[in-house]
C-alpha cells in the first residue's frame, strides 16, 4: 500500500517579502531624476540597476534576517535567483512592467534562456498601480509628519444649501437643494396655524439647512526641471516629483471636483501626464519661467473652476525666453532685464485672469529672492523658502489650509 507523506511547506525568501514595504523603500530609485549618474553608467531603467537597488534596499532596511542575507551573499546563484524572482513578483502583482513585447528574463547574459550577449537588455517602468501607490505612501508620510490634518473640501465664507449642514436654516428659495429642516418647517407651520391635525404646511414655512459653500479648484504644478535641480550635490527634482504624486493622490481621493495638471519647464515648457511623471528627468540647463506660465494659463483657461492656481517649484531665476519665431533666447548671467520684464508680464496676465501664483523656492539666491518677491506682489500669491525635505509639508499644508481660496 502506497504511503503519502506530508511535510511542512517552507516558503521561499522572495515569497515572504513585503512588496509594499520594498516598493516604498525603492521610491527614490524608481522616481530618480538622473542625480548621481555619470556619462557611461548603465541605464538606470535596466533590470541590472533594479537588482542592485533591491539588494541595497534589503541591506539598508533589514527586510531579511542576517542569516538569510549572509546565505544569499555567499551563493551568487541563489542571490541571482532571489533577485529575479523578486522582480517577477513586482511585475506579476502590477507594480512594474517590463519592455513591451519582450518576454521576462533576467538580463544577465547567457543565463537560463535569457537574451544572450547580443540580445537587447530588458527595461522596466512603473505601472499606474506603482505610481498611485508611491503617491499614496508619500501623502501618508507627509501628513503623518504634520500631525493631525483633516481632509475635507475647499471652504469659503459663503453659505449654500447642501447635504452637510453647518449653518442656520433659511427660507426655501427656488433653486435651493431641498435639504429640508423638518423640525424648523413644522414649528413655523404650528406658529402660524396653531396646534391642529393635520398640520397645514405652506410654501413660506419651508426651511432648508445651509452648508458651507464648497468650491472647486484647478491647479497646475509648474516643475522646474532645468539641470540645476540636480547640481551642487543635492537632488531637488526627485522630492518635487514625489510631492506632485502625493498632491495628485490627495486631489483624486479627497477632492474629486478639483483638477491637477503638470507642466515642466526648462529651455521651453511642456505638459506632462501625471502617469508619465516617474519617467521625467532633468533636462536642458536654462529656466524658461515665462513659457511655463503661458502654458499653465492655457491649461487653466479650459477649466471651469471657481478657483485657479499655479504652484511653481523652482530653484533658479528665469534665464530664457521663447521668441515669436520659436527661437530660444538664453542668458544665464544675473537677471536679464528683458527676460524679467516679459516673465512678469505673464504674471500680470495671471492676475487679470484670477489665477494665483504660489512659489516654492528651493534656493535662496539673492536675485531669485528679489524676483519671487515681485511675482508675489503682482499675483497676490505667496512665496515659501523651503528645502527638498520640507517641500511637501509646505505644499500640502498650503492646499489643505485653503490659503489659495478666493471669496465669491
Amino acid at each position: 500500500m502506497a504511503v503519502t507523506r506530508y511535510h511542512k511547506y517552507v516558503g521561499e525568501l522572495w515569497e515572504d517579502l513585503n512588496l509594499e514595504e520594498l516598493v516604498g523603500e525603492l521610491s527614490d530609485f524608481l522616481l530618480q531624476s538622473g542625480f548621481g549618474y555619470e556619462e557611461g553608467d548603465w541605464d538606470e531603467d535596466s533590470l541590472q540597476a533594479l537588482h542592485d537597488a533591491i539588494l541595497d534596499a534589503l541591506m539598508r532596511r533589514g527586510m531579511l534576517s542576517d542569516e538569510d542575507l549572509q546565505r544569499l551573499m555567499d551563493d551568487a546563484d541563489a542571490m541571482e535567483q532571489f533577485l529575479q524572482k523578486t522582480v517577477e513578483r513586482l511585475v506579476r502583482e502590477g507594480y512594474l512592467k517590463t519592455t513591451e513585447g519582450m518576454p521576462f528574463h533576467d538580463p544577465t547574459q547567457g543565463r537560463g534562456g535569457g537574451w544572450g550577449q547580443a540580445g537587447p537588455p530588458v527595461k522596466f517602468e512603473l505601472t499606474e498601480k506603482g505610481i498611485d501607490f508611491l503617491g499614496y505612501k508619500t501623502l501618508r508620510d507627509l501628513l503623518g509628519s504634520l500631525g493631525k490634518s483633516s481632509f475635507g473640501r475647499h471652504d469659503t465664507r459663503d453659505l449654500a444649501t447642501g447635504i452637510e449642514a453647518s449653518g442656520p436654516s433659511k427660507e426655501y428659495e427656488f433653486g435651493d437643494t431641498l435639504n429640508l429642516d423638518v423640525s424648523g418647517t413644522l414649528l413655523s407651520a404650528l406658529a402660524r396655524e396653531g396646534v391642529k391635525v393635520p398640520i397645514d404646511v405652506d410654501y413660506k414655512d419651508l426651511l432648508v439647512h445651509q452648508a458651507e459653500y464648497q468650491s472647486s479648484c484647478a491647479t497646475v504644478v509648474m516643475l522646474d526641471c532645468s539641470h540645476s535641480m540636480i547640481l551642487y550635490g543635492e537632488d531637488r527634482f526627485t522630492p518635487a516629483k514625489k510631492v506632485a504624486l502625493a498632491l495628485s493622490h490627495l486631489i483624486r481621493t479627497q477632492y474629486p471636483g478639483d483638477s491637477l495638471q503638470l507642466v515642466v519647464f526648462h529651455d521651453s515648457a511642456e505638459e506632462v501626464p501625471l502617469g508619465q511623471l516617474a519617467k521625467v528627468r532633468v533636462g536642458p540647463y536654462y529656466t524658461n519661467t515665462r513659457e511655463g506660465l503661458r502654458l499653465a494659463q492655457r491649461i487653466l483657461s479650459r477649466q471651469r473652476k471657481d478657483m485657479k492656481q499655479i504652484v511653481m517649484i523652482t530653484d533658479g531665476k528665469p534665464s530664457a525666453l521663447t521668441e515669436d519665431d520659436g527661437r530660444i533666447y538664453r542668458n544665464p548671467f544675473g537677471l536679464d532685464p528683458r527676460v524679467v520684464a516679459l516673465t512678469l508680464k505673464e504674471v500680470a496676465n495671471c492676475r487679470r485672469q484670477g489665477i494665483m501664483v504660489n512659489t516654492f523656492m528651493l534656493a535662496r539666491d539673492y536675485d531669485l529672492v528679489a524676483f519671487v518677491k515681485k511675482v508675489c506682489e503682482m499675483s497676490r500669491g505667496k512665496a515659501y523658502f523651503t528645502t527638498p525635505y520640507t517641500l511637501g509639508q509646505f505644499i500640502l499644508m498650503d492646499y489643505l489650509n485653503k490659503k489659495t481660496r478666493t471669496v465669491h
